[in-house]
C-alpha cells in the first residue's frame, strides 16, 4: 500500500473544505444554510477589465506559454500601482515577480529558504496557510501571539525569545491589515519590525492582500527604512479588484531575493495566460473611485455584520479593516466553536470559529463581508427568530 509522504502527516484538510461538505449535506435536505464564513469576493471586476480579457483572448497570438517573470506590461503596472498607492519605488524588471495568486508565493518562499529543521515564526491567530507551508517544506512553525490588549501587534520580546530558544529561525510571517483580526498596521510597528529583523537576521514575509478594503491609507512594509534588505511583500488582486478566481498576485522586494524564489517557482509552474495579465494591468490602473465604490458596499455590509454580532452579544472593534469582522464571544460559551455550532444548529447560519486560526483565536468568531446585504438581513432575521 502506498502511503502519503511524511510531510503530510501533520497537515490536515483545510477546515473550510470539511465544513463546506457539512453545509452541502444540510442544503441537500432543504435546510438552506446561510454561509457567512468564507471570504470569497462576490462582487464583479470592473467592466473595463473584463473587456480587456475578452479582446486579448480573441487575438491569435496570445495563447502561447508566457515568461516565468510575467509580462512586462503587468510588471510595469504593478510598479506604477506601488508608487501611486504605497509610495514605494520598485524596478519592474528586477523587483517584481508576478504570481499565480499570492497564496502560491507563501509556499514558494518556504521551499526556497527553509531546510529540514529550520524554523519560521507564524502568527497566532493567523492565516492557516503559513503554518501549513512551513510544515510541507520541512520547516518548524513557531507560533507567536497576537493579543487584543497589544492591538494584535507582534511582541518583539516574545519574538526574540523564540529566536533565542529554537535554533535557526529564518522567516517571520506577518499580515496587515490583519486577517482574521482586522487590525490596521502603523508605520511605527513596521519600522520596529524591520529593525528587529535586521538585528536578528530574520527575513520578514509581509502578506498584504487586504490593504484596500475598508482602509483609506494602504501601507507597505517596504516603505520602512531598511525594509528592502530584510523583507519580502506578497500582494494580490483577489480582494482589491474582485479577481479572486483569476489568480493574480505578486511578490515584491530586493532583486536578489526574487531571483532566489524564481529558482524554485520556475521549476514548479509556468507563466499566466497573457490576456489575464493584460487585464490585470488594466485593473491596477483603475482610479480611486473604483476602491471607493467597492468600499461603500463593504461598509453597508459591515454595519449589518455588527448588528448580527450584537444580537449574539459579541464584542468587537468598529475600526476593523479587510473583508471580515472579528468578534469576541460571550463568556457563557466555551469558545468560538461552541457559538458557531449553536448558530448553525439553531439558525442555520454559518460563521467561522476563531480557533481555526490558532489558540489565541479560540474565544472569537469571524464573519465574512462577501454576501449581498439581503443575505445579512436574512441571517439577522433567523438569529432573532432563534432567540439571539
Amino acid at each position: 500500500m502506498i502511503q502519503v509522504a511524511d510531510r503530510l502527516q501533520d497537515v490536515q484538510e483545510y477546515y473550510f473544505s470539511k465544513k463546506l461538505r457539512e453545509i452541502e449535506e444540510l442544503n441537500r435536505t432543504g435546510e438552506r444554510v446561510i454561509n457567512l464564513g468564507i471570504g470569497s469576493p462576490d462582487l464583479p471586476p470592473h467592466p473595463d477589465v473584463v473587456d480587456v480579457l475578452h479582446i486579448e483572448s480573441a487575438k491569435p497570438h496570445t495563447h502561447a506559454y508566457q515568461s516565468y517573470k510575467g509580462a512586462p506590461a503587468l510588471r510595469q503596472a504593478m510598479a506604477d500601482w506601488y508608487a501611486s498607492w504605497y509610495r514605494v519605488s520598485l524596478n519592474p524588471d528586477t523587483e517584481i515577480l508576478p504570481l499565480i495568486g499570492s497564496k502560491e508565493g507563501i509556499t514558494h518562499i518556504c521551499m526556497t529558504y527553509l531546510n529540514e529543521g529550520d524554523a519560521a515564526l507564524v502568527p497566532d491567530p493567523g492565516y492557516p496557510a503559513y503554518a501549513s507551508a512551513v510544515k510541507v517544506s520541512g520547516g518548524k512553525g513557531l507560533p507567536f501571539s497576537l493579543k487584543e490588549e497589544n492591538h494584535y501587534f507582534p511582541d518583539l520580546e516574545e519574538l526574540t525569545s523564540l529566536v533565542e530558544g529554537n535554533g535557526k529561525v529564518k522567516l517571520l510571517f506577518i499580515n496587515y491589515p490583519n486577517m482574521p483580526t482586522g487590525q490596521l498596521p502603523t508605520r511605527e510597528m513596521f519600522d520596529n519590525l524591520v529593525k528587529w529583523a535586521t538585528a536578528n537576521k530574520v527575513l520578514i514575509v509581509h502578506d498584504n492582500p487586504y490593504s484596500f478594503i475598508l482602509n483609506d491609507n494602504p501601507m507597505s512594509i517596504l516603505e520602512s527604512p531598511g525594509a528592502m534588505e530584510v523583507a519580502l511583500e506578497l500582494n494580490s488582486l483577489s480582494k482589491s479588484h474582485n479577481l479572486a478566481g483569476w489568480r493574480i498576485g505578486m511578490l515584491v522586494g530586493k532583486a536578489e531575493r526574487l531571483l532566489e524564489v524564481l529558482r524554485f517557482k520556475s521549476n514548479l509552474d509556468s507563466g499566466m495566460f497573457l490576456p489575464v495579465q493584460l487585464a490585470a494591468a488594466k485593473a491596477l490602473s483603475l482610479p480611486a473611485s473604483w476602491y471607493e465604490g467597492v468600499n461603500a458596499i463593504y461598509k453597508q455590509r459591515r454595519e449589518l455584520a455588527f448588528e448580527l454580532l450584537g444580537l449574539l452579544k459579541c464584542q468587537f472593534s468598529q475600526t476593523q479593516a479587510g473583508m471580515f469582522v472579528w468578534a469576541k464571544v460571550p463568556e457563557k460559551y466555551a469558545d468560538g466553536f461552541a457559538l458557531a455550532d449553536e448558530v448553525l444548529l439553531k439558525a442555520r447560519v454559518f460563521i467561522t470559529p476563531g480557533g481555526i486560526f490558532g489558540d489565541q483565536g479560540k474565544g472569537y468568531v469571524r464573519i465574512s463581508l462577501c454576501s449581498p446585504k439581503e443575505v445579512y438581513e436574512q441571517a439577522i432575521k433567523r438569529i432573532e427568530e432563534a432567540g439571539g
